[in-house]
């Protein structure tokens, strides 16, 4: 989720707004430090260590609650909830797909052969969940079909994501108000 997040500090500043005091505020460290965390994992799936992409679930959950900490110190829970929703649609759609392909998330890899974050010949991913996507998927534009080279995302997935911009651009609001 990296890219949303340097996204929304993008946009931010595009419209004029501070990053500094967002920086100085201690609520954000834990968020950076679930972005470093993610892009250590990023860093061992690209040296093709997939074991821990069984837990990528958890730690989807975990880094969304780190978000929690912004929402509650400042007081943000009207864009907190709003945010919420598109987590709650974005889950519903990957877990529409996911049962329509029999309990498992349809990949469809493109560009990241080329970058190596997946490797020509591996057939499967080894985490119960996600399988290589093929003629017989059923809800192909659900599936992980966005593929940006390090990761490849789903509708659902980019849904998600939108609480996470929701939170940090009303949340750099609110400090740039208070300055």
């Amino acid at each position: 989720m990296t890219e949303t997040l340097l996204l929304a500090l993008l946009v931010c500043k595009i419209k004029g707004y501070k990053l500094k005091p967002l920086f100085k505020s201690w609520a954000f460290y834990p968020i950076l430090f679930m972005e470093c965390v993610y892009i250590i994992l990023e860093i061992s799936t690209f040296m093709g260590n997939y074991s821990f992409v069984k837990y990528a679930g958890l730690f989807k959950l975990l880094y969304l609650y780190a978000y929690l900490i912004l929402i509650i110190k400042y007081k943000r829970y009207f864009q907190g909830a709003f945010g919420a929703v598109f987590i709650i649609i974005g889950s519903a759609l990957n877990k529409l797909v996911i049962y329509a392909n029999n309990g498992k998330m349809p990949v469809f890899p493109s560009f990241s052969y080329y970058t190596g974050y997946v490797k020509k010949g591996i057939t499967n991913y080894n985490d119960g969940l996600h399988i290589f996507g093929d003629s017989s998927v059923k809800l192909k534009f659900l599936s992980d079909i966005f593929d940006v080279g390090y990761s490849i995302l789903s509708l659902g997935d980019i849904f998600i994501r939108f609480f996470v911009f929701i939170v940090v651009v009303s949340t750099i609001k609110t400090l740039n108000e208070t300055l």
